[in-house]
């Protein structure tokens, strides 16, 4: 088979995802810090970020279902994994055959762990008021769990990114629990519940978009790393003369003889129509604005300033993830796991 260089690669800071967990795992105090890799590690490669984070330290992750569990065997030694969506039915034989804990999410799961589960070790999920996944309080505190060997007992903080009053509320309810329901550890804290204190920590934290680059808070500015920079290469410069439009709708038009660079990068790599008016480039220290509308594989940016850009080039795309959250309107974690697989992952 005839390998190709693909035109699109992200670049990927190793050194940065681990500076990021370690800050979080300061901010965890005395509890221990761990890592969601779900969603092939938010889109960079849960393999390579298990296997950077677990030389650093880390022992506990998180993927959300069982084929992602599956994907990572063997798992390093010491390191310990956990699949968030739990047991269905079909689940029941990767369950009882993966070196990996279900996190049982329901009435039903439970019963279904306990008839075949050998009485392994599990995790539990208790909604303390986000209303998604999870037994109620009432369940929990009803003798539902009764008997299970619980590992970790979690919750999950709906409103933890804003000052809003949902997060004591479910940082009391969690407390309640955790007062009433034996386990061996428990844990309520994701990247932003991190950022939100001490008392939100318990014994385990589950950073999952602050490993990656992402801020959860505004107390975690100029703390996290950027990790992840999509890099494109150049197919074509070309000189528009002034008053000639670029792309579909002719919504930019050069106010002066303009050099334009062409990527091979659009909306089916995942950088979408609403990057046009603030996105842009890097090359060599030079700034490039991103002109016209975003094509399913081709971009333009304007490259007047940046002499010497050619064909075959490759420019680093802006990707902070908040402030181009910010200026996108997308979710910071839309921003990472919407890259596309046409983007060839480098390690550094």
């Amino acid at each position: 088979m005839i390998a190709i260089p693909p035109p699109l690669r992200l670049r990927l800071d190793s050194a940065a995802l681990v500076a990021n967990w370690r800050w979080l795992a300061a901010q965890s105090g005395p509890a221990a810090c761990g890592a969601a890799i779900k969603a092939d590690g938010y889109g960079l490669g849960a393999r390579e970020v298990l296997a950077v984070l677990a030389a650093a330290g880390c022992r506990d992750f998180f993927v959300a279902h069982w084929s992602e569990a599956a994907a990572l065997m063997p798992l390093p030694t010491g390191v310990a994994l956990s699949v968030l969506h739990g047991v269905g039915e079909s689940d029941m034989v990767a369950a009882r055959l993966l070196p990996a804990r279900p996190v049982l999410n329901s009435i039903e799961q439970v019963a279904r762990w306990r008839a075949a589960g050998e009485g392994r070790p599990c995790d539990v999920m208790v909604d303390t008021g986000m209303n998604r996944l999870g037994l109620r309080v009432e369940e929990a505190l009803g003798g539902a769990l009764d008997g299970l060997a619980i590992d970790t007992l979690m919750s999950h903080l709906a409103s933890a990114d804003e000052d809003h009053d949902q997060n004591a509320r479910q940082l009391a309810a969690f407390r309640a629990v955790r007062d009433a329901v034996p386990a061996r550890r428990y844990s309520l804290a994701n990247s932003a519940g991190i950022c939100l204190g001490g008392e939100y920590a318990f014994d385990l934290t589950r950073p999952g978009i602050a490993l990656y680059g992402g801020t959860p808070r505004t107390e975690a500015v100029g703390h996290i790393r950027q990790v992840a920079v999509p890099e494109s290469r150049i197919l074509q410069v070309r000189s528009v003369p002034a008053g000639e439009s670029v792309g579909y709708g002719a919504v930019w038009t050069a106010p002066r003889d303009s050099r334009i660079a062409v990527a091979n990068l659009g909306y089916a790599d995942g950088y979408l129509r609403c990057h046009a008016g603030s996105g842009g480039a890097t090359w060599r220290g030079r700034r490039l604005p991103l002109v016209g509308r975003v094509s399913m594989d081709l971009t333009a940016f304007d490259v007047s300033e940046a002499e010497g850009l050619g064909e075959g080039d490759w420019i680093a795309i802006d990707y902070d993830l908040a402030q181009t959250s910010a200026h996108t309107g997308l979710s910071q974690y839309e921003l990472l796991t919407g890259l596309g697989a046409r983007f060839a992952r480098h390690w550094h």
